[in-house]
């Protein structure tokens, strides 16, 4: 995944450890986000039916499709996350080398504000996605107490 320039500057300077304890907390938030995929696509997989009934095929067919670039995106972050978590190297070793921190430190700040962009974005894909499924479900327990009278 490419880094981007974003400007960080109101977020405050970190040590080596704090960076570090954030890549590990990244990564494990991460890897949790992939489950969530997994639940998804199972979610998705036991409601087809309903899900296309509900609204229209290609409307259905995008939501899918944005699901997997999430699912893509999160993968990209894992790997970004575990290079950036190897490179705290440069902050720890003996040798000071102030350029190479610098890009270090801002390095990092941009990966937390892919993090957190990334975790918004999945938040919203799962409110849309319950949503979906709730209104799904009303309309299937409208219809068996029509069909029960």
């Amino acid at each position: 995944m490419k880094i981007a320039q974003v400007n960080t500057s109101f977020i405050k300077w970190l040590s080596a450890e704090e960076m570090h304890n954030d890549s590990k907390e990244w990564l494990i938030d991460l890897e949790f986000l992939n489950d969530e995929y997994l639940f998804f696509e199972d979610l998705i997989k036991w409601n087809t039916l309903q899900l296309i009934d509900f609204q229209a095929y290609s409307k259905s067919k995008e939501f899918i499709e944005i699901l997997s670039n999430s699912k893509k995106t999160n993968d990209k972050l894992i790997e970004l996350v575990k290079k950036h978590k190897n490179g705290l190297e440069v902050l720890v070793d003996v040798k000071d080398e102030p350029k190479k921190e610098e890009a270090y430190k801002t390095e990092h700040k941009t990966v937390l504000v892919l993090f957190k962009n990334h975790l918004k974005e999945h938040r919203a894909l799962k409110l849309n996605l319950f949503e979906i499924l709730k209104k799904i479900k009303k309309t299937e327990k409208g219809k068996r107490i029509i069909d029960v009278e």
